[in-house]
């Protein structure tokens, strides 16, 4: 995992005591546990969650709080689950994001 903040000034040491393993589109990457889902594909420098529905354009995290809707991917099946606001968890099948939730453009 290339791309990890190792010490940060406010927030002291990660700690990277555990990781867990998690698939993307079928290839298995690693993560810190507890680590948002965002966060763990941003570490495996993945930066295209999603293609926008009409365009085409790729989409990945852009506010990283969870009001954009912009990191949506399928987790475990559930489509729509926002990258951002989920924790990786041991074994998390996550896809890229596919379809857009009833009534957003």
């Amino acid at each position: 995992m290339a791309e990890r903040i190792t010490e940060h000034p406010v927030l002291g040491k990660i700690d990277k005591s555990r990781y867990v393993d998690f698939q993307f589109d079928g290839v298995t990457y690693q993560a810190i546990e507890n680590e948002s889902l965002a966060a763990a594909l941003l570490a495996n420098n993945i930066r295209t969650l999603r293609r926008h529905e009409k365009s085409g354009t790729p989409r990945g995290i852009y506010c990283n709080i969870g009001h954009c809707f912009e990191c949506r991917v399928t987790v475990n099946g559930k489509s729509g689950v926002r990258a951002c606001l989920t924790c990786v968890e041991e074994g998390m099948v996550v896809e890229s994001g596919k379809i857009i939730p009833e009534g957003e453009d």
